[in-house]
């Protein structure tokens, strides 16, 4: 390869961080969010329109379930945070977390840098499909999998993921992954289905009232 050819070749090839330099040179009050796949910085436009609505919404009612399980004062969700998974090029904001405040203190960057490591602190991850709908479906789902998060959403509620999950013609879906022996075991909601959750049993919507969220007037962001 000649000279020219290594440069050209450096010019295209992003650069690679590990975690650690990713979370180092995360931009502060960034309007953007950015999350690290497999080595290279992913900036991830802020939740706006329907997807900011649903996910605003759904905060609210999976705090109401919260409550009602009487972990009001224990489970919380908080705006940010950074998920790290075993794998070193890699690093998720997920759309909403759950976290366990009693197992928290486990988290040693939490305080300061806001980052979840241990599998334990984390009840329910819920991920609002966007049009990099691959990242839910494949890389988040087998890292948060790998980590041991016993329950995993995918709310694909504008029908953007592949036919193989959603079927054809493509239909609004909603996945709810429940760790069992190591594995997630998917189970798929769609339309007038009630939602079940292994985490909160109490939780009583059905799949469309979940994607009527994304219609619903005056919801803040999460």
């Amino acid at each position: 390869m000649t000279i020219a050819q290594t440069q050209a070749q450096e010019q295209t090839e992003p650069k690679l961080y590990t975690f650690d330099e990713f979370i180092e040179w995360y931009p502060e009050n960034s309007e953007f969010r950015y999350e690290l796949h497999d080595g290279v910085i992913i900036e991830m436009p802020k939740p706006r329109g329907k997807h900011s609505k649903l996910t605003g919404s759904l905060v609210e009612r999976l705090l109401i379930a919260i409550r009602e399980m009487g972990k009001g004062d224990i489970w919380t969700i908080p705006r940010e945070s950074i998920v790290k998974p075993h794998r070193d090029k890699s690093g998720y904001e997920p759309d909403i977390i759950v976290l366990d405040e009693e197992t928290i203190g486990t988290e040693t960057r939490w305080e300061v840098e806001s980052i979840i490591q241990n599998a334990l602190t984390v009840k329910l991850i819920v991920e609002v499909v966007s049009t990099n709908w691959q990242d839910d479906y494949y890389d988040k789902l087998r890292d948060y999998e790998g980590m041991g998060i016993l329950e995993y959403w995918i709310v694909d509620y504008a029908a953007l993921g592949g036919r193989d999950f959603i079927g054809y013609p493509k239909q609004p879906t909603i996945f709810v992954c429940e760790l069992i022996d190591g594995e997630y075991v998917k189970s798929t909601f769609r339309g007038n289905d009630v939602v079940v959750s292994p985490t909160l049993p109490g939780f009583n919507l059905t799949a469309q009232q979940i994607f009527d969220l994304a219609l619903k007037p005056g919801t803040a962001s999460a």
